[in-house]
C-alpha cells in the first residue's frame, strides 16, 4: 500500500485501501499499524484534521481494531 507523508509530530505517513477499508499508519519511530474496517469518512477527516495526531488518538486508535507490523492488504 502506498502511503503519503503527513505533517504530524507522531505520525510519518498514512495510506488507505478503499477496497478493504484498511488504514495503514507509519509512526515516526518506524512502527507500522493497520487499522481495520475504517470508513472512508474517518480517513478524510483524519487527513484534513487540524491536528492529525489528536484526531488519530481520539477517533481512530480508540475505535478501530489493529494489526501491528507489515502485512499484505
Amino acid at each position: 500500500m502506498k502511503r503519503k507523508t503527513v505533517k504530524s509530530s507522531n505520525i510519518r505517513s498514512i495510506g488507505y485501501n478503499v477496497d478493504t477499508n484498511v488504514l495503514e499508519v507509519e509512526f515516526n519511530g518506524g512502527a507500522v499499524y493497520h487499522y481495520l474496517d475504517v470508513d472512508t469518512k474517518s480517513v478524510v477527516e483524519l487527513i484534513f484534521a487540524d491536528s492529525i495526531g489528536k484526531y488519530f488518538a481520539q477517533k481512530i486508535k480508540a475505535n478501530f481494531k489493529f494489526i501491528k507490523g507489515e502485512y499484505s492488504v
